[in-house]
């Protein structure tokens, strides 16, 4: 009995692992997509790829510790997917998902895993710089 208990907290904290952060800002898509590109900035996260109309911006994947020296590289990464999406009139949720994983790099060849934590002060910290900005 005991053993299924420690099973299920252990299945929730892995599920909560994995749940994004949002928060809703009283300004349009607009205003927040270019104060949320100006925030990334500023917090040292280069955007990947992003698509404005469909309310969406993947970030480059940082270094969170490790190693890289070109050709081989260990540790930990991590990237930012973060969504917009309209709550109402003058009213934007934004939602921010960060990936972790472990990166291996052999001759110029990336192996990622995927890893899990429940810490999400990356994605509050990047929801409190975009609520202080607007």
């Amino acid at each position: 009995m005991l053993g299924a208990i420690v099973l299920l907290l252990l299945l929730a904290t892995l599920a909560i692992a994995g749940e994004p952060v949002s928060q809703t800002f009283a300004a349009s898509p607009e205003k927040v997509w270019s104060v949320t590109a100006s925030v990334l900035k500023q917090l040292g996260w280069d955007i990947e790829k992003s698509d404005q109309s469909n309310g969406w911006i993947n970030t480059e994947s940082r270094s969170v510790n490790g190693e890289d020296y070109g050709v081989y590289a260990k540790g930990a990464r991590h990237r930012l997917a973060i969504r917009f999406k309209a709550a109402g009139p003058n009213r934007t949720t934004v939602t921010v998902e960060r990936n972790l994983f472990k990166r291996e790099r052999i001759l110029w060849i990336d192996k990622d895993e995927p890893l899990t934590t429940t810490d999400q002060s990356v994605e509050k910290n990047v929801l409190a710089a975009i609520g202080k900005a607007l």
